[in-house]
């Protein structure tokens, strides 16, 4: 089966922090894949900012270099494609905090009302002040839309200062505040899963479900980031941001549409309904961890405080909390969320465990028989298993098994799906803001994480070690094995 590729209009898009990272590690390689499927019309342009003084070929040379070593790129075989994508890209060296090179970029995109959007692959202390600029500059058009990554602000005070910058030059409907986790491809098949198929909705509420886990789990450690990771952790850098908003898409309620405000609406409504974990309960509702030196990801893995060259820090790298969701739908379900870095496997899940049955009349285990399981995979190998008991073939009486229905996407529709930035930036090309944050979600994301990392602040307590190539600390297991449950640990 093969994916249809619909046409997005010409378009400029202008990345801030063109030489770095994410840029080259993920959004030009985006970008191609898109050019090469056909889904740009012409004249659509790409340019580079940042503050180097770059000529425009020695940038498309790093580009290239970039395609060909992270974005799967042929060099011989796919030489056409790469050539007329670095015909698009052109290159700005601008200050962005200065008046230098504004004036260039001005020139540059020239008089043209095309649509317009600039991606801040800055850090969020630069977001207000490139808005600022580009209204200064006249570049901000009705047309026009921003990007910003991820995280928004390091508390709901800096969240809301940072929106505000925004807000005073751009639409709240112009700005596009991109969370990756949500162009997942299973991640958007959730929506699917529960809306499109009469089998689960009617089962989707605390009668069927007893609790739901959501893991996002890290071989490597903190791999360069060290100064950022250690100003942030693992609650602000995955919790706030990518747990949360798979939260909300398990619990929302069905939107009256696929627009993007009915969606951000019911998303809305779930983090508002969350139970506040506080200074009264955060002992016991939270579990946070550092790594210590294992052995994780093939080899011998150092520590946490050797990654980052310090001798003490009360960052955590591991996380688990346990979420209540306090309305008619979900009330008694626990959601409990765990994250860490230096894990024994790289994968995120979404487990949504049922009910058992209510009386059991076959033979079966001291632990009965085990409850029925959907396991949606986020990544890798993105795929949807729905584990079930059956009878084993053969004579000799009733035998029971638990076995999986086994969908992976890439088996059945042939190949790899498409890569999380790559539907994203043609959705925010489009305006389509289905798939990203309102600046009411961020705000109410911050004002569930805040009391937790202050009752962390009040209790004093340095974060529990775990050695790396480990599930965390013992009291994240104790966390949901102290209610009877426990961690799925099917990940193959």
């Amino acid at each position: 089966m093969t994916a249809q590729i619909i046409k997005v209009e010409p378009f400029d898009l202008v990345v801030f922090g063109g030489t770095g990272d994410l840029a080259y590690r993920k959004l030009f390689p985006a970008l191609y894949h898109r050019c090469k499927d056909g889904q740009f019309t012409e004249p659509t342009r790409i340019i580079g900012v940042s503050r180097r003084a770059v000529d425009r070929d020695a940038f498309r040379a790093t580009v290239k270099d970039a395609l060909v070593k992270l974005g799967g790129a042929n060099e011989q075989t796919d030489a056409a494609p790469i050539e007329k994508f670095l015909a698009r890209i052109d290159y700005v060296a601008v200050d962005v905090m200065g008046d230098q090179g504004w004036d260039a970029l001005t020139a540059m995109l020239g008089a043209d009302e095309r649509v317009r959007a600039y991606y801040l692959a800055t850090s969020p202390d630069l977001f207000g002040p490139i808005a600022k600029r580009l209204g200064a500059n006249g570049l901000a058009t009705a047309r026009s839309r921003i990007i910003v990554e991820k995280p928004i602000g390091k508390d709901g005070v800096s969240a809301a200062a940072i929106n505000n910058d925004l807000g005073a030059v751009f639409l709240e409907s112009n700005i596009f505040r991109i969370d990756h986790y949500l162009g997942k491809e299973t991640v958007q098949n959730l929506m699917a899963l529960r809306f499109a198929n009469a089998l689960f909705e009617p089962l989707w509420n605390s009668a069927h479900i007893d609790h739901v886990q959501i893991t996002v789990a890290e071989t490597l450690g903190v791999e360069g980031r060290g100064a950022y990771y250690d100003a942030s952790g693992a609650i602000r850098d995955m919790v706030q941001n990518h747990m949360l908003q798979l939260l909300c898409l398990v619990a929302m309620e069905p939107p009256s549409s696929l627009q993007a405000d009915a969606l951000r609406d019911e998303k809305l409504k779930v983090l508002k309904s969350l139970a506040p974990i506080n200074d009264q309960n955060a002992a016991a509702m939270t579990v946070r961890g550092q790594y210590r030196a294992g052995f994780a990801d093939g080899g011998p893995a150092p520590s946490y405080l050797r990654d980052i060259e310090k001798e003490a820090s009360d960052t955590e790298t591991f996380v688990a909390l346990k979420i209540g969701v306090a309305n008619w739908r979900w009330a008694g379900v626990p959601f409990y969320l765990r994250s860490g870095k230096r894990l024994p496997q790289r994968f995120s899940e979404i487990v949504i465990g049922f009910q058992r049955v209510p009386h059991a009349i076959f033979q079966s285990g001291a632990d009965g028989i085990p409850a029925n399981r959907l396991v949606i995979r986020v990544q890798p190998d993105e795929g949807i298993k729905l584990w079930l008991m059956i009878k084993e073939p053969g004579p000799g009486g009733m035998r029971l098994q638990h076995v999986p229905l086994d969908m992976s996407f890439a088996k059945a529709f042939a190949g790899p799906s498409a890569d999380a930035y790559e539907r994203l930036l043609m959705d925010a090309v489009r305006g389509n803001a289905s798939l990203f944050m309102r600046r009411d979600e961020v705000e109410a994301a911050w004002k569930f994480i805040d009391p937790i990392r202050q009752a962390w602040a009040n209790l004093r307590e340095a974060p529990r070690p775990y050695p790396a190539g480990s599930w965390g600390p013992a009291a994240a297991i104790a966390l949901i094995e102290r209610d009877g449950r426990t961690w799925n640990e099917e990940y193959e």
